[in-house]
């Protein structure tokens, strides 16, 4: 009773909060940072196969770092992954290196949906609904992974981060870097979002509002 209306007060509060001891092994995240790390490592030639500007298309490596100056950019690459579900039954097409990604990534995504679903499961119980409220088609669908790379930037003063926004989605759960950077905002102040090793930021998006509404 106590983490359902933990879950449901933060959720009406802020639509925003962080989850611990969520049962995703440090392994999995450790192995996780590590492979798409090594992505991001690969040479410029590499990576230039599985770039796309189409949004369209599930599997895909965009970038906005066009870069002139003069003009603020979001100084960023974005390696977007679509995983099925259940886990490994997609027909998309994934990068060739490195050879572990997609193993590892769909090791790291079982699990977290997992926690997703569960979370899921807790709102629905506080709310007084059925627990399986969520399940069917708005969780049917790909686990979509954002995983967001920002290299050194020759001007750092005319980056950006991302604009203020909220989710359109079900639930996000986001895992932070060391380097803190995410703000919530809350009663009109922003409020920085502290960096917790290996833990989920969670948040509720527009979908879910929608759907409860």
């Amino acid at each position: 009773d106590e983490v359902r209306r933990a879950v449901l007060d933060a959720g009406k509060e802020l639509g925003f909060f962080q989850v611990v001891n969520h049962g995703v092994s440090a392994e999995a995240i450790r192995d996780m940072e590590a492979v798409c790390a090594e992505f991001f490592r690969l040479p410029a030639e590499e990576k230039a196969a599985f770039y796309s500007e189409d949004t369209d298309k599930p599997n895909r490596l965009f970038s906005s770092t066009t870069y002139e100056l003069g003009d603020e950019k979001y100084w960023r690459d974005c390696l977007r992954l679509a995983c099925g579900s259940p886990v490994g039954d997609t027909k998309n097409n994934w990068p060739d290196k490195p050879k572990k990604l997609r193993e590892v990534v769909e090791k790291f995504v079982e699990p977290t949906r997992g926690v997703g679903m569960e979370l899921l499961r807790l709102l629905c119980e506080g709310m007084g609904l059925r627990p399986d409220y969520f399940e069917g088609d708005l969780t049917g669908g790909d686990v979509i992974i954002n995983v967001n790379h920002y290299p050194p930037c020759p001007a750092p003063g005319l980056t950006l981060g991302l604009p203020p926004h909220c989710d359109r989605n079900l639930i996000t759960l986001l895992l932070q870097s060391t380097v803190p950077g995410l703000q919530v905002s809350y009663k009109g102040d922003w409020i920085n979002v502290e960096s917790v090793p290996n833990a989920f930021v969670v948040n509720f998006g527009h979908l879910l509002e929608a759907s409860i509404h």
